[in-house]
């Protein structure tokens, strides 16, 4: 069993789980390549690529090429090789401790240098074109801004133009995270995140000291990183949005909200039906997008209520009736559904709040009382 003590990821383990399944699944002669790229990406400093580097690369004599190593006739472990150790390492990522900045040090923690400035409004922008420079040197950007080589004379793709063609602003590049107001802050985010793609190999070009190229790019595992980087930069930041991680939103900012309704997101986004799930995402859509009005929400819970209406004769059967009518009442009384002279529209815009995610956790429940029937069925 390989000692993890030493190994802190910049990753979240999922998505390195997944892409250390991908090289171990691909049988690739230059999978080690691909595994030394992975490990500097995942990891602090160069502890875990530096031992996969130092372990033979020899085989284990097994049928199965990425299973554990067999005890020999001794009782002892065999040797690892670079495969079995890769192999334990994806297996056991859950326990390898996540990176954090480090803790104040003496002069920070007894206040020797005085009381501690306020946070400057734009150091979460600072903070965020410094992860877009340090995405765009691992090769995350070569897709759309293109990678200079020596031995390849053409033009490549002009960032500022790429980036004016997506947002209409002209001159964002180079980041100068002082200009930007805050709308075009928040639409850089938004940017950035449907043009990052992940090298899964790089290669290195010797003649004048060219450098790293970089190759075979796949955006899933680039969205999923740069979201992660993102909202933990937010969050820290105190600014009250973030990426979505799904739904018809995805890689939109939404307002935040606590970690018991963004599950209920996430088992909503989860229907077997892809009519209810779609639906069910672009209300979503419609309720936490940034700025989301009164008429969003409205038509929100509009588009939530059309669900529970199909649904009505399960709920019925579960629920009773007039139970059922319950649910229907606020809706259609209260300006939500219908306008009319005798629905009450003195109420406090909260209200829509809580009665979307009312539906929701609804949708959610029949979802699950569909599926139970389905099972007994």
């Amino acid at each position: 069993m390989i000692d993890l003590s030493s190994y802190e990821l910049v990753w979240p383990a999922d998505l390195f789980i997944a892409e250390g399944n991908h090289i171990a699944a691909s049988g690739r002669r230059d999978w080690t390549s691909r595994a030394q790229w992975l490990l500097t990406e995942a990891f602090q400093g160069s502890s875990a690529c530096s031992d996969f580097d130092n372990l033979p690369a020899e085989a284990p004599k097994s049928d199965d090429p990425w299973g554990q190593p067999s005890a020999t006739a001794w009782g002892k472990t065999a040797v690892l090789t670079q495969r079995t150790w890769f192999r334990e390492l994806i297996d056991r990522a859950t326990e390898i401790r996540q990176f954090t900045e480090p803790r104040p040090y003496w002069p920070q923690r007894k206040a020797v240098t005085g009381p501690v400035a306020p946070a400057r409004p734009d150091a979460v922008r600072l903070d965020f074109a410094r992860l877009i420079i340090e995405l765009q040197g691992k090769g995350y950007l070569v897709e759309h801004f293109g990678e200079e080589c020596v031995d390849v004379d053409e033009e490549l793709p002009n960032p500022a133009e790429v980036l004016e063609r997506r947002l209409g602003i002209g001159q964002l590049w180079p980041l100068k995270p002082v200009d930007w107001d805050e709308d075009t802050f928040f639409g850089l985010v938004e940017v950035f995140h449907d043009l990052v793609s992940r090298p899964r190999d790089r290669s290195y070009h010797n003649w004048n000291q060219c450098g790293w190229h970089h190759q075979e790019f796949h955006t899933g595992p680039a969205r999923v990183l740069y979201r992660w980087r993102v909202n933990r930069l937010l969050a820290g930041a105190g600014v009250h949005y973030r990426l979505a991680d799904e739904g018809e939103d995805q890689g939109r900012l939404v307002a935040v909200t606590d970690d018991a309704r963004a599950d209920l997101v996430h088992r909503a986004l989860t229907a077997a039906d892809p009519d209810i799930q779609q639906r069910t995402a672009h209300a979503i859509a419609l309720y936490r997008g940034r700025g989301a009005a009164v008429e969003e929400k409205r038509s929100a819970i509009i588009a939530l209520a059309g669900i529970l209406e199909e649904r009505r004769d399960l709920i019925r059967a579960e629920l009773g009736k007039p139970d059922d009518g319950v649910l229907f009442q606020i809706a259609n009384r209260f300006e939500i559904r219908h306008r009319d002279a005798s629905q009450q529209e003195d109420y406090d815009p909260a209200f829509l709040d809580w009665i979307f995610w009312w539906y929701l956790a609804t949708v959610e429940l029949t979802t699950t009382l569909v599926q139970r029937q389905q099972i007994v069925g």
